[in-house]
Protein backbone atom coordinates (compact mmCIF):
# COMPACT_ATOMS: atom_id res chain seq x y z
CA UNK A 1 0.00 0.00 0.00
CA UNK A 2 3.09 2.72 0.90
CA UNK A 3 4.22 1.85 -3.02
CA UNK A 4 0.77 2.76 -4.07
CA UNK A 5 -0.51 5.74 -2.44
CA UNK A 6 2.82 6.73 -0.77
CA UNK A 7 4.51 8.58 -3.99
CA UNK A 8 0.83 11.10 -3.80
CA UNK A 9 2.86 12.70 -1.13
CA UNK A 10 4.99 15.08 -2.59
CA UNK A 11 2.84 16.34 -6.04
CA UNK A 12 -0.19 16.81 -2.51
CA UNK A 13 2.84 18.92 -0.70
CA UNK A 14 3.36 21.22 -4.12
CA UNK A 15 -0.64 21.59 -4.17
CA UNK A 16 -0.85 22.35 -0.49
CA UNK A 17 1.87 24.91 -0.98
CA UNK A 18 0.23 26.09 -3.77
CA UNK A 19 -2.85 26.60 -2.16
CA UNK A 20 -1.79 28.20 0.57
CA UNK A 21 0.38 31.00 -1.02
CA UNK A 22 -2.51 32.11 -3.07
CA UNK A 23 -4.48 32.03 0.14
CA UNK A 24 -2.64 33.54 2.87
CA UNK A 25 0.79 33.77 2.02
CA UNK A 26 4.01 31.65 2.02
CA UNK A 27 4.38 31.36 5.72
CA UNK A 28 0.56 29.56 6.03
CA UNK A 29 2.13 27.87 2.19
CA UNK A 30 4.97 26.51 4.14
CA UNK A 31 2.99 25.30 6.77
CA UNK A 32 0.17 23.64 4.96
CA UNK A 33 2.80 21.55 3.17
CA UNK A 34 4.65 20.36 5.98
CA UNK A 35 1.65 19.36 6.92
CA UNK A 36 1.30 16.97 3.98
CA UNK A 37 4.60 15.75 4.76
CA UNK A 38 3.87 15.01 8.49
CA UNK A 39 0.91 13.02 7.02
CA UNK A 40 3.04 11.25 4.11
CA UNK A 41 5.70 10.47 6.64
CA UNK A 42 3.28 9.22 9.21
CA UNK A 43 1.83 6.60 6.60
CA UNK A 44 4.90 5.32 5.60
CA UNK A 45 6.62 4.74 8.89
CA UNK A 46 2.32 2.73 9.66
CA UNK A 47 2.84 0.80 6.33
CA UNK A 48 6.31 -0.04 7.63
CA UNK A 49 5.80 -0.71 10.73
CA UNK A 50 3.41 -3.21 10.17
CA UNK A 51 4.60 -4.92 7.76
CA UNK A 52 7.69 -5.46 9.78
CA UNK A 53 4.98 -6.77 12.46
CA UNK A 54 3.23 -8.47 10.14
CA UNK A 55 6.83 -10.91 9.45
CA UNK A 56 7.07 -11.41 13.61
CA UNK A 57 3.72 -12.61 14.81
CA UNK A 58 -0.18 -12.13 14.75
CA UNK A 59 0.23 -10.11 18.58
CA UNK A 60 3.33 -8.23 17.50
CA UNK A 61 1.05 -7.03 14.33
CA UNK A 62 -2.08 -6.21 16.47
CA UNK A 63 0.44 -4.39 18.81
CA UNK A 64 1.77 -2.09 16.73
CA UNK A 65 -1.68 -1.17 14.82
CA UNK A 66 -3.45 -0.28 18.56
CA UNK A 67 0.02 1.22 20.33
CA UNK A 68 1.29 2.64 16.79
CA UNK A 69 -1.32 4.83 16.61
CA UNK A 70 -1.33 6.58 19.27
CA UNK A 71 2.40 6.95 19.22
CA UNK A 72 2.38 8.56 15.58
CA UNK A 73 -0.32 10.79 16.14
CA UNK A 74 1.43 12.05 19.62
CA UNK A 75 4.44 12.47 17.54
CA UNK A 76 2.39 14.57 15.14
CA UNK A 77 0.97 16.43 18.12
CA UNK A 78 4.44 17.12 19.49
CA UNK A 79 5.76 18.47 15.87
CA UNK A 80 3.21 20.52 15.71
CA UNK A 81 3.56 22.07 19.08
CA UNK A 82 7.46 22.19 18.48
CA UNK A 83 6.90 23.73 15.24
CA UNK A 84 4.52 26.44 17.20
CA UNK A 85 7.53 27.82 18.25
CA UNK A 86 8.38 29.24 14.97
CA UNK A 87 6.84 32.53 13.88
CA UNK A 88 6.57 31.50 11.05
CA UNK A 89 4.16 28.41 11.22
CA UNK A 90 0.29 28.64 10.86
CA UNK A 91 -0.89 26.26 13.26
CA UNK A 92 -4.74 27.25 10.93
CA UNK A 93 -3.17 26.39 7.98
CA UNK A 94 -1.20 23.03 9.30
CA UNK A 95 -4.69 21.50 10.48
CA UNK A 96 -6.49 22.91 7.08
CA UNK A 97 -3.83 20.72 5.30
CA UNK A 98 -3.54 17.52 7.61
CA UNK A 99 -6.90 16.61 8.62
CA UNK A 100 -8.36 16.32 4.84
CA UNK A 101 -5.01 14.90 4.00
CA UNK A 102 -5.79 12.06 6.82
CA UNK A 103 -9.22 11.61 5.20
CA UNK A 104 -8.49 11.51 1.76
CA UNK A 105 -5.47 9.06 2.78
CA UNK A 106 -7.95 6.70 4.76
CA UNK A 107 -10.37 6.85 1.96
CA UNK A 108 -7.73 5.41 -0.75
CA UNK A 109 -7.09 2.90 1.95
CA UNK A 110 -10.21 1.80 2.31
CA UNK A 111 -10.99 1.87 -1.55
CA UNK A 112 -7.69 -0.50 -2.15
CA UNK A 113 -8.97 -2.74 0.74
CA UNK A 114 -12.19 -3.28 -0.61
CA UNK A 115 -10.79 -3.81 -4.51
CA UNK A 116 -9.16 -6.49 -2.99
CA UNK A 117 -4.87 -5.61 -1.77
CA UNK A 118 -4.14 -7.99 0.41
CA UNK A 119 -5.82 -10.96 -1.19
CA UNK A 120 -2.36 -12.44 -1.28
CA UNK A 121 -2.01 -12.55 2.68
CA UNK A 122 -4.22 -15.31 3.05
CA UNK A 123 -2.40 -17.97 4.16
CA UNK A 124 -3.38 -21.40 2.41
CA UNK A 125 -4.56 -24.55 4.72
CA UNK A 126 -1.87 -27.15 5.22
CA UNK A 127 -1.77 -30.01 3.46
CA UNK A 128 -4.05 -32.82 4.64
CA UNK A 129 -6.68 -30.67 6.04
CA UNK A 130 -10.19 -31.13 5.71
CA UNK A 131 -12.94 -28.94 6.38
CA UNK A 132 -10.63 -26.65 9.32
CA UNK A 133 -9.32 -29.26 10.82
CA UNK A 134 -5.48 -30.48 10.84
CA UNK A 135 -4.91 -34.26 10.12
CA UNK A 136 -2.98 -35.93 12.74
Amino acid sequence: MVRRVGPFGLPAAVVALTVGVLAAGWNAGWSAAIGIGVVTVNFVANGLSLARAARVSLQALMAVALLGFVVRLGAILAFMFLLNRFTWFSPLAFGVAVVPATLLLLGAEMKLLAGGLGRELQIPPPDGAVKGRVAR
